[in-house]
């Protein structure tokens, strides 16, 4: 009883803490009228997108909660749609805060960083304590309700799927923006960045938040609940008559709020004022915390071989700050990689392209490696002192998503300054306020690549957990590849990231030029709108943005659902679980390989406009932007939703799992 208590306090007053920021943040001044216009459309623009998305979804999930009533139950249809509540709802919350607090981060930079880094922190603050509140508090209502975590996966995958379309879609709609406010804006027009002339700039700024918040926000929450979901069906699984396997993640998760709540108070800039280093020393902090905490509360569960549950969860701490910090080194925008790609920049766009593909290849090395060293560590240290090696590595994929309170409010900071920026240069502000919005946003670019690389680390050991939790549900004792079906099952799943990738980044590629033509045609036809005459038509940018991505939503939502599905129906549960495999590995390639790529280019560019190499409007900068033009889908497009293709295929496959081994024509 003292845990369950425990976990339900935790998951609440991480909910009440993100609704006091949340009031404390929208009692601030927003600026002057030209601010307030501004930040009024990002907001209308956001709100119009995310209503006519959760709208389609919501018609989705109904259409899925009655194919899981009919084949597995109500209880896993109501949890399957409490996932996908619970997963808007925090998406909703966070960008709603996104968009109300641009304006307000804007006019505390007049007064500096001291002011400014606080609100813009504390205003991503309320996404990251909205995620793991919600998160938890649902599965602990699920569990406590309904009794067992095959339940409680209905949970994640109503979360999963909501997920993989909001990331998808937000990242489709993004770079839509982007990449005509770039290419028209920039290139042609010698435009600023948020130069408010420009007709995509506010459904750019909007994109930023319905990708990098509520989507990556869907997208965290997705990852972090599918790790739990998979341990907590491993524990009950493996351990029927020891409650406390199955009650360690949900544990676990309710330490890591507290080591988030308490790690925020470490968020504070030194005499350097330096924003980056503010953040970084809170999740560091966060992460001893959690460490310290931890170990004295599995000491006080009193569980069956402290150590051999302990110990993996540390390794899979550990392994997330090798793989966000490695995302750092090469994107960082004082890195040799970023600084020798924007020297590349000199001698035109096909060098400076080769050259961040390549650095994009060598990121997936050390990344691997480390995933790599935390399941083999994870496997032997459970394994040596008595439990079960499976248990283990997805232990691991807990205590990489432990701190996630903390990851998620850094990276919900990254496009709030990105819009103050914006905010300041439409209302006129002094270049004084503007360069404080500047050091803000540079280190929400930072902030936004560890996030990126810790989700996709984190994805990866969520998968290889739910891989294991699938190998239990459909019995399976072992994968030969001698046999035919798991060949070719390792075949198909290989196949489906590059796939997913493929039609994701075409149809950013056909909504981009779209984009473009729009941006011409007002640029040129009005010609009032350079001279500041006339208004430039924002909500036809937005409207064009916002039907192209949902669209386009729809071949790859039905094949990250349909693909497992058809594999498993037609070739068994083996070789579906040679398909799970082999789509594990290449999508954590692929996501390592397109989200360093992209954030690699991005700075390439951020660091000639700051001035090297002849500023902006050089030809450096020139081929700086189509380096970035052709990142931005990579790094927010496909990029991060293969995390969440993955893990919708593998829960997929886990919730039909009873049915497949049943009903497979081949492989029974």
């Amino acid at each position: 009883m003292f845990w369950q208590i425990l976990i339900f306090t935790t998951g609440t007053i991480s909910i009440l803490f993100a609704f006091l920021l949340y009031r404390w943040v929208i009692k601030k001044e927003c600026g002057n009228p030209k601010m307030r216009v501004f930040s009024q459309a990002i907001q209308e623009g956001a709100q119009t997108y995310l209503k006519q998305l959760y709208k389609s979804l919501s018609l989705l999930a109904l259409a899925i909660a009655l194919i899981l009533y009919f084949t597995l139950g109500w209880e896993t249809a109501i949890a399957y749609l409490f996932g996908s509540f619970f997963s808007a709802l925090s998406g909703y919350l966070g960008m709603t805060i996104a968009t109300k607090a641009n304006a307000r981060v804007a006019w505390a930079a007049k007064d500096g960083l001291k002011k400014a880094f606080p609100l813009s922190f504390f205003s991503g603050a309320v996404m990251g304590l909205s995620v793991v509140g919600f998160a938890l508090l649902g599965m602990a209502l699920v569990l406590y309700i309904f009794k067992v975590p095959s339940v409680v996966l209905g949970f994640s995958f109503g979360a999963s799927s909501l997920a993989l379309l909001a990331k998808a879609g937000g990242g489709i709609f993004t770079k839509t923006a982007d990449i005509g406010a770039d290419l028209v804006g920039k290139v042609e027009f010698g435009l600023d960045e948020d130069d408010p002339r420009n007709p995509a700039v506010i459904a750019d700024n909007v994109g930023d938040n319905v990708g990098d918040v509520a989507g990556m926000g869907a997208d965290i929450f997705d990852s972090y609940v599918a790790s739990m979901v998979a341990v907590m069906i491993l524990g009950f699984e493996l351990y029927q008559t020891d409650w406390r396997f199955t009650l360690t993640p949900l544990i676990l998760g309710a330490i890591g709020i507290i080591a988030s709540l308490l790690g925020m108070i470490f968020v504070q800039m030194g005499k350097e004022r330096d924003p980056g280093k503010a953040l970084n020393f809170g999740t560091i902090a966060t992460t001893i915390i959690f460490a310290f905490l931890s170990f004295f509360a599995l000491k006080l569960l009193n569980i069956n071989s402290f150590w051999g549950i302990f110990g993996p969860t540390m390794a899979g701490l550990l392994a997330g700050s090798i793989l966000g910090f490695t995302s750092n080194y090469y994107t960082d925008i004082a890195g040799q990689a970023v600084q020798e790609t924007a020297n590349s920049a000199k001698s035109g766009t096909a060098i400076l392209i080769l050259n961040g593909f390549s650095y994009g290849l060598f990121s997936v090395v050390p990344s691997i490696i480390g995933i790599c060293l935390a399941m083999m560590a994870a496997w032997f240290i459970a394994v040596h002192f008595g439990i079960a090696g499976t248990y283990g590595v997805s232990l691991a994929a807990v205590g990489m998503l432990s701190v996630t309170g903390m990851i998620v409010s850094a990276d919900a900071y990254g496009p709030i300054v990105d819009n103050a920026k914006g905010c300041s240069e439409a209302g006129k502000e002094s270049d004084k306020t503007i360069a404080v919005c500047d050091k803000l946003d540079a280190a929400g670019n930072t902030a936004k690549a560890i996030t990126k690389g810790f989700a996709i680390g984190a994805a990866a050991l969520t998968v290889l957990a739910l891989f294991a939790a699938y190998i239990e549900t459909v019995n399976l004792k072992s994968l030969d590849l001698t046999q035919p079906e798991v060949v070719v099952g390792l075949f198909l799943g290989a196949m489906m990231p590059p796939l997913f990738s493929a039609l994701t980044i075409l149809s950013v590629g056909k909504n981009a030029f779209l984009m473009v033509k729009e941006i011409r045609y007002q640029l040129e036809k009005k010609p009032g709108i350079l001279t500041g005459k006339e208004k430039p038509n924002s909500n036809r940018c937005i409207e064009i943005a916002t039907k192209g991505a949902l669209k386009e939503l729809v071949l790859p939502g039905i094949c990250a659902f349909a693909a497992p599905l058809i594999i498993g129906f037609l070739l068994g549960p083996r070789a579906l679980g040679g398909f799970l495999g082999g789509a594990i590995i290449s999508g954590i390639v692929f996501a390592l390989f397109m989200a360093n790529s992209g954030g690699l280019w991005d700075n390439a560019k951020k660091y000639i406009e700051d001035g090297a190499l002849g500023g902006k409007g050089s030809e450096a900068h020139k081929a700086a932007v189509i380096g970035d033009t052709v990142g931005d889908p990579f790094k927010d497009t496909a990029g991060p939703s293969i995390n969440t293709l993955i893990t919708v295929m593998s829960l997929s496959a886990t919730v039909f799992g009873s049915l497949i081994v049943r009903y497979a024509l081949w492989g029974r």
